[in-house]
């Protein structure tokens, strides 16, 4: 008797943490857009206004490339300014500068180069070049996270958990349907190729860095995250990109003019607080219910992003084009039963698991 109830303690124990850990993910996915909703807005507003403006003196591929790059530079940022200021006022700034040096911390580094900026450059360019086509492309980082999570750390996956992830791909091809039938532009065969990048990095990403945190405190992982990742947007990859829009000197007089355009960087500070969050319970929910399952419940944010610059930018800013397409909803209560499906067995609604079951599937 004694021992049947301590199996049912331990089996509740098991779940309860595995359900929180697809809450977190999906939390993350929320904070994700939030976080897209302002840094659309921050990059409206000051002097992103006049260089988005129909006078502007910028050529296009400064525009549409080093204006993205530097956009999502600053946000980064801004998050590590939040990130390091938390961490401190945690007492975990010490684990910080100890963590960097270490073999877990290089390699938290490296996934933060490869889902920072080679994974949000790759978007935007893909995006520029091809449009919203693109959407459907990069929703295959869950699946190739999946599959790197199984390959690299042997993380197991059911039929069950397959079919659910599945289903929250479905989801977010049935958002992307409306610009897959607009048809595609020029040069859109190179532009799905450059997403493929995209997804491939967020994937590598997800999986290591899931994996990683399950050694380093996630805080300092998201950290260690940020900060390289605003580093190297700012520092190499901006003037990089500057170089091949033909003048290096406007990667430092781009950055001035925008960190010192107060109207733009309220919004920034705003964004970068919601993306350290965005990404921060990423990593915590990878680590607490795998990368397959974490990155499932995370894609969400391909209905968490359009609700939410509807909300913000639509409703609460009164900008017009930021219509929630029905489809939209629809696609919200698919992915739902496709999260639902993956972490919930709807056939222990009428049947108790034994615990060596249940930690099987967490």
């Amino acid at each position: 008797m004694i021992s049947n109830v301590a199996t049912d303690k331990k089996a509740q124990q098991v779940r309860g943490f595995f359900i929180k850990g697809i809450t977190v993910a999906i939390l993350s996915g929320m904070a994700y857009g939030l976080y897209s909703a302002f840094i659309t807005y921050a990059m409206g507003k000051g002097v992103w206004e006049d260089w988005y403006s129909e006078n502007t003196v910028l050529t296009l591929f400064v525009v549409v490339y080093v204006l993205g790059v530097l956009g999502s530079g600053i946000n980064d940022m801004i998050s590590a300014v939040w990130a390091i200021g938390i961490a401190a006022a945690k007492g975990k700034l010490m684990d910080f500068f100890r963590c960097i040096k270490s073999k877990p911390g290089l390699v938290m580094m490296g996934c933060a180069i490869a889902g920072g900026p080679i994974a949000s450059a790759a978007y935007i360019i893909s995006l520029q070049m091809a449009g919203s086509i693109i959407i459907p492309i990069t929703a295959l980082c869950p699946a190739l996270g999946a599959i790197l999570g199984r390959l690299l750390f042997k993380q197991k996956l059911n039929g069950r958990m397959v079919l659910g992830i599945l289903i929250c791909l479905t989801a977010t091809l049935m958002i992307g349907w409306s610009s897959l039938q607009e048809g595609a532009r020029e040069g859109a065969l190179l532009g799905c190729a450059i997403a493929f990048i995209a997804a491939m990095g967020w994937a590598i990403e997800g999986a290591i860095a899931g994996f990683g945190t399950t050694v380093i405190d996630y805080e300092i992982g998201i950290t260690i995250r940020q900060v390289t990742s605003g580093l190297v947007n700012l520092l190499i990859l901006l003037p990089i990109v500057c170089l091949l829009a033909g003048n290096i000197a406007l990667a430092p007089q781009l950055t001035f003019s925008a960190l010192t355009s107060s109207p733009a960087m309220i919004f920034f500070v705003v964004s970068g607080f919601f993306a350290l969050f965005a990404y921060s319970l990423w990593y915590k929910g990878n680590s607490m219910c795998g990368t397959a399952l974490g990155m499932a419940a995370n894609g969400a944010y391909s209905f968490w992003g359009p609700f939410f610059c509807w909300l913000v930018l639509g409703v609460f800013f009164g900008l017009e084009g930021w219509n929630l397409e029905p489809i939209a909803w629809v696609a919200a209560v698919v992915m739902f039963l496709g999260i639902l499906i993956i972490a919930v067995n709807p056939l222990d609604w009428f049947t108790k698991k034994t615990v060596q079951e249940i930690e099987e599937v967490a």
